[in-house]
């Protein structure tokens, strides 16, 4: 076959041959490389110059592998199942959208080889999963570390779900923007609304029509609260729903099953102890949200009570007496 491509390329093309079909599995020999090189890029050399070629790559750092079986590229920038963790995350995040999904799967997918491709199932089950249709999300994160970068506040529409399941903007907001937050598989815009005067939090796939302003950002350590930055540790188990209220103390008594899960909220650096009045409960005493704490509390309302302060109690007993007359009990 007359070479389509010329042969001082063949040294490219064995790396990207071993990259794209070789593993410890799949060792290739030196016929199988020349078959490759000539089927996919009409490419005809000796099998002398590709055993050079294959130890010109060793020497500049390549990591390949040569037994009897043949070569394979033992060395790549992520093993499989680091992609397949990757591919999950992407998989499970609400916030991209299924053809973003599919775009990003597949490129991971390209950083291994062919035969990874025929183990990830779930590429396949993008669409049956829980997606934004916001397409602006790629564009708004670029958009977002720009200002935050030029210290510019950046105006946008905050909107809603209709019952239509569309986007319906709910508000127009102008605010300095300072980090993205990824919680409960959501991202969240941090940003403060000089408008409003406090910190918000707010659901990047409901933004869209961003744009960056010529106002300047109002610096985050002239904030109250915010003096030494941001502390990420604080601010995750202070807020497990992303409500911007001042964090308080709140103590409650909770069932000594669902320890875990208190944890997994509230993360470790919170009080907790055995009750003396009951071996089956243990007492908590945590700092948090508290709009957050009365959600939270009303979701395990079977497992928790809340014994401080006074005003969540009441807050919490207002919402059980709603809820009782809409089942007209």
């Amino acid at each position: 076959m007359e070479s389509i491509e010329p042969k001082k390329l063949a040294l490219i093309r064995i790396w990207q041959i071993l990259k794209e079909y070789s593993d410890y599995d799949h060792p290739l020999t030196q016929d199988d490389v020349a078959r490759h090189l000539e089927s996919d890029y009409g490419i005809v050399i000796e099998r002398k110059a590709i055993s050079r070629n294959i130890s010109l790559l060793k020497e500049a750092g390549i990591e390949i592998e040569s037994r009897r079986a043949g070569s394979y590229l033992e060395g790549r920038d992520f093993e499989d199942s680091e992609l397949k963790l990757l591919i999950d995350g992407v998989l499970c995040s609400k916030h991209i959208t299924a053809q973003h999904s599919t775009d990003l799967i597949d490129r991971l997918c390209g950083l291994s080889n062919k035969y990874f491709r025929s183990h990830v199932k779930n590429i396949y089950s993008v669409n049956d999963w829980s997606k934004t249709d916001n397409q602006a999300l790629f564009y708004n994160i670029e958009l977002i570390d720009t200002a935050i970068e030029q210290k510019f506040r950046i105006a946008y529409d905050y909107n809603k779900i209709g019952i239509d399941k569309k986007l319906h903007k709910s508000s127009y907001q102008v605010v300095s923007p300072y980090q993205l937050i990824l919680h409960n598989q959501r991202y969240y815009l941090m940003a403060y609304s000089e408008y409003w005067g406090n910190m918000v939090f707010h659901r990047l796939d409901r933004i869209t029509n961003m744009k960056l302003t010529e106002e300047e950002a109002t610096d985050l350590q002239t904030i109250p609260g915010y003096k030494n930055g941001i502390d990420y540790k604080k601010l995750s188990s202070a807020m497990p729903y992303m409500y911007s209220d001042e964090p308080e103390r709140i103590d409650f008594v909770a069932d000594a099953g669902i320890v875990d899960q208190i944890v997994d909220w509230f993360g470790n650096d919170i009080r907790i102890a055995k009750s003396s009045d009951n071996e089956n409960q243990v007492k908590v005493s945590v700092v948090a949200s508290p709009n957050a704490m009365e959600h939270w509390a009303m979701q395990y309302i079977n497992y928790v009570e809340v014994t401080a302060p006074e005003s969540i109690r009441e807050r919490i007993c207002n919402s059980l007496q709603s809820g009782m007359k809409k089942y007209h009990v």
